[in-house]
Formats: structure tokens, C-alpha cells, sequence
């Protein structure tokens, strides 16, 4: 049994874990802890906030009774936030505090694109464009060409929460577009999971989702690869050799 841990932020599209969970088989068991959400609003300054160490220490204890062989910071904005430097201590610290391999969502993306091995990606959040804009640039910091980022101006997490296929879906249209290899949706407070079949359908490429790069990363962290078709290309891909 390998036995994964997130710390998710609140309370939005939790239900995305169990999910995965079902998909990925019985000997991989998905444990998540909620942490202090604080403010609900996709502001840079609460943003910040966020992932404070104080707040993800509080849930490090739980994961570590449960047994988890790593912990990911399930929050894309508490990342990305801080910038590269910031969001790698970030990540650092909640290692040295859980003592055990971490990494956040912000960098789960920047490794799942180079798993799936394209350079090219378009961004659909649902953040301010403000916001949105930060991704972008924390995904170039690490690498990434980002042909386009559309921020949708939604100002809470559970408002995201609430969004159903139909948004989904408009979200990462009128995010893509002709260059981009791949299409991003990041936001854990956003439900994907059960729409990436779809969505990669509709759109002939790769989607990446906050929820669904989360827990391959953590698979990532425990050295463990599962074949899982419905959680998208990520999942079904031969691992990219880097020369």
C-alpha cells in the first residue's frame, strides 16, 4: 500500500482526492488534510497567506500518523504566489517539517509538462487575470513557453467550487489555442477530474488539471507509476526521456 498526503486549503472540490483515489487502484491510498483557508479571495496578498508555515505545519501531524510516504501542498495560488525562489522553500520547508518528500501543485505542473514532454501551454484559470498572470510567469521561470493565459475573474475559491462541467469546459476554450501542446486549469478549488476525458477530447491535446498534477506528483514523490486512461494523457504516457 502506498499511502499518499495533501494538504488542501479549505473546503471547494476536496471530493476530486476520493475520486482519484478509485481511479488509480487499491493499493494507493489518498489522505487529505485541510488546512486554514482563512479569507476566501483570490488576491495576491491572501494568496500569500495561505501556505504561511504555520498553517501547513498544522496538518503535517496527521498525515504522518497516517502513514504518508509524501505530502503535497494542494493549493496552486499559495504557490506560485511567492514566485520560484518563495514557492521552492516553501516546498523545503514543509519537507524539513513533515520529514518526509514534498512539492506543491504549482510545481507539480511544471514537472507534468515535462513529463508528457511539450514546451508549449496555454493557460485557463479561473483567477483574476492579475493572478493568472503570475502563474504564467512562474511556469516561465521554470522553463515553460506560454503561448496565451485567460483569467476568468472569479474572486473566491468557493465560487470556483461550484463550477460544473459546462464551465469547465468553456474555461479551457477559450484558453487554448493553435500553438499550445497542452491546455492548464489550475485551481484545486476547481473540479476536473471527472471532465478530463472530455476535455481532451474536445480539445485534441493534453489537459492538465490542478487536482489530477497534484496526486501524480505525489505518485512522482513515492516513485510510483500507475496507468489510470481516465485521468488523461498524463496518466497514459510513456514516461519522456531528457537528453
Amino acid at each position: 500500500m502506498t499511502a499518499l498526503g495533501f494538504l488542501y486549503p479549505g473546503h471547494a472540490a476536496e471530493d476530486d482526492y476520493p475520486r482519484i483515489e478509485q481511479l488509480l487502484g487499491s493499493d494507493i491510498r489518498v489522505d487529505l488534510v485541510h488546512t486554514d483557508l482563512g479569507e476566501d479571495a483570490q488576491r495576491v496578498d491572501v494568496l500569500r497567506q495561505i501556505g504561511a508555515p504555520e498553517r501547513l505545519a498544522a496538518g503535517v501531524q496527521e498525515l504522518r500518523h497516517a502513514g504518508a510516504e509524501a505530502v503535497v501542498w494542494a493549493c496552486t495560488s499559495g504557490g506560485f504566489a511567492h514566485g520560484w525562489e518563495g514557492a521552492q522553500e516553501q516546498v523545503r520547508a514543509l519537507a524539513r517539517t513533515a520529514g518526509m518528500p514534498a512539492s506543491s501543485t504549482s510545481f507539480a505542473f511544471v514537472h507534468a509538462i515535462r513529463e508528457i514532454g511539450v514546451r508549449r501551454v496555454a493557460v485557463g484559470a479561473t483567477y483574476p487575470q492579475d493572478v493568472a498572470d503570475l502563474f504564467a510567469g512562474f511556469l516561465r521561470a521554470g522553463g515553460v513557453e506560454v503561448t496565451g493565459v485567460h483569467g476568468a475573474g472569479v474572486a473566491t475559491a468557493a465560487e470556483t467550487g461550484a463550477w460544473g462541467e459546462p464551465e469547465v469546459l468553456s474555461l479551457a476554450r477559450a484558453a487554448d489555442h493553435p500553438d499550445a501542446q497542452a491546455v492548464l486549469l489550475p485551481g484545486t478549488a476547481l473540479h476536473t477530474v471527472a471532465h478530463i476525458p472530455v476535455l481532451e477530447k474536445e480539445l485534441g491535446k493534453p489537459v492538465l488539471t490542478a487536482n489530477q498534477v497534484t496526486v501524480w506528483e505525489a505518485l512522482r514523490l513515492a516513485d510510483r507509476r500507475v496507468n489510470a486512461p481516465e485521468l488523461g494523457a498524463l496518466f497514459t504516457r510513456e514516461p519522456i526521456v531528457q537528453v
